[in-house]
């Protein structure tokens, strides 16, 4: 019988919203209130003292000079496609069951695509159609065009409109979900085009400043700094993020990032949001995967992403005691993929990945990221810290999909640090999980209990040294002073557990 793995943590709930997802975009429901406001003169002499010298550095650039010569290439995409609604009445449509929706909730769901609360899609569902707007930038003079694999997402038509009010006919060229970028083109020539920059030149703090079709509104101009540099998401760890504060709302996806030189640095993406508006934190795709993307889709109209084969985690401070490292960075190796690339390598369940060609892995998040930007067939040099020393390690990466070749009792003891009931597998057990060793947690209690331990878990290894007998574990624990790293197999789900001893 197969558990579902819960492990007892604190987390962040955040709503990642795809800003301008495919549904309606128009702008009717949106409430203004504009009002003309001037600074009181004693605000404005009190942010200036006399006798203060402004602080070098901070004055924000005009970026006038970059919207004039870059805003023309700049583009807003038009979406027409269709989505499954139902016309059939609900069998408690009546006065005293039915349920109003908010106005603002009816909004929502209108302009980012789905059903409305309680809204059935019985036998009777049509397709209905549906409009959207996004953002776009021209990167050919013959009419290649970059967007958001969201914006044009089950399209039947997409129209693309210049700042010179022409408009054209686009056709996709592809798409790439797990990166979000798609191209498009339009038939024309001699057409204003961007230039672009490099992720490496970004630096934490820069201005940055964005270009779209924020609610509708054409060529709209927002600014800001940048936050941070190769931020992983939760279930988008294909892309190393850059964030943000600059304001970015629905309709400014696909659109252009331009650094204080010009040149485009990045596709804005998502916004962290708990409304569905702006809040302060946005996140673009770095140019240098929209490149790569790019030139995949206009050479061969599809998109190969490379796989090395591994499941990393985080590695915390309990985690970096029990492996020795001088500091909580990397990725903890939890688990390998059979006949992968990984294995192939000899990289082990217990590997902590330090660098990779060179680039240091902080968090588990940059190492998928940093994979994404490789090919299929591209060898890397893998840093990993494994039983308190360096070691480097050459992998060939694979394609992402490709098959791989399948792999193919004492007594129980309490483990009076651990509080852990243990006994070894037996054979029909080991097959069972596709474990060549491992002991089976018939009882936890104590430390291990409270880290998430439960009855019924299989116990692989301790601080990455795979164990086959109960004697062998105290011998580990033994030997720890702080903490101690369990792999913990539940289910088909194998995690690194962390557990303070004493």
């Amino acid at each position: 019988m197969k558990n579902t793995l819960q492990w007892p943590a604190s987390r962040l709930v955040m709503a990642l919203l795809a800003a301008g997802a495919l549904g309606g975009a128009g702008v009717s429901a949106v409430h203004l209130g504009l009002a003309h406001a001037q600074t009181p003169p004693a605000l404005v002499a009190a942010a200036n003292p006399v006798g203060t010298a402004p602080v070098a550095g901070v004055q924000a650039p005009d970026f006038s000079s970059i919207t004039e010569r870059y805003g023309p290439a700049v583009v807003n995409i038009s979406v027409v496609g269709t989505t499954r609604v139902s016309n059939e009445a609900s069998d408690d449509d009546d006065d005293a069951g039915a349920q109003e929706v908010p106005p603002a909730i009816a909004e929502f769901f209108r302009r980012f695509g789905g059903p409305m609360p309680g809204q059935r899609l019985g036998p009777r569902a049509q397709e209905t159609p549906t409009r959207g707007q996004g953002s776009g930038f021209i990167v050919s003079e013959d009419g290649v065009i970059l967007t958001n694999a969201h914006v044009v997402k089950g399209a039947k038509e997409v129209t693309v409109k210049l700042t010179d009010r022409r408009e054209f006919r686009a056709k996709v060229l592809g798409s790439d979900p797990r990166t979000d970028v798609a191209v498009i083109k339009v038939d024309a020539k001699n057409l204003p085009v961007v230039k672009f920059g490099r992720m490496a030149d970004l630096k934490v703090g820069e201005w940055v400043l964005a270009i779209g079709s924020p609610f509708g509104f054409e060529n709209t101009v927002t600014a800001g700094v940048v936050s941070a540099k190769g931020r992983s998401l939760p279930d988008d760890t294909a892309v190393p993020f850059i964030q943000t504060d600059v304001a970015i709302n629905p309709g400014n996806s696909g659109g252009p990032l331009f650094n204080a030189r010009g040149e485009v640095v990045g596709i804005n993406s998502q916004i962290y949001s708990r409304t569905g508006g702006y809040q302060g934190v946005s996140f673009a795709i770095p140019v240098d995967v929209a490149i790569r993307i790019r030139d995949q889709i206009v050479a061969t109209g599809k998109v190969e992403h490379a796989r090395l084969g591994v499941v990393v985690q985080e590695v915390n401070q309990t985690l970096a005691d029990s492996f020795k490292l001088d500091r909580p960075e990397g990725a903890l190796v939890s688990s390998i993929e059979k006949g992968g690339p990984a294995e192939r390598a000899g990289l082990q369940a217990g590997d902590v990945i330090r660098q990779v060609n060179g680039q240091r892995i902080v968090s588990s998040g940059d190492l998928p990221a940093l994979i994404a930007l490789a090919s299929p067939g591209d060898k890397v040099s893998i840093d990993v810290w494994r039983k308190g020393r360096t070691e480097t390690l050459q992998a060939q990466l694979v394609k992402a999909g490709e098959k791989t070749a399948k792999a193919e009792g004492d007594k129980p003891a309490d483990q009076g640090k651990l509080g852990l009931a243990l006994r070894p597998l037996q054979p029909q057990e080991r097959e069972q999980i596709g474990a060549e060793s491992g002991l089976l947690v018939q009882d936890a209690r104590g430390a291990a209990a409270r880290a998430g331990v439960q009855q019924g878990d299989v116990l692989l290894a301790v601080n990455g040294t795979s164990v086959r007998s109960v004697d062998q574990v105290r011998e580990v624990v033994a030997k720890s002073d702080k903490s101690v790293a369990l792999l913990i197999q539940r289910g088909e789900q194998r995690i690194f557990v962390p557990i303070r001893l004493g």
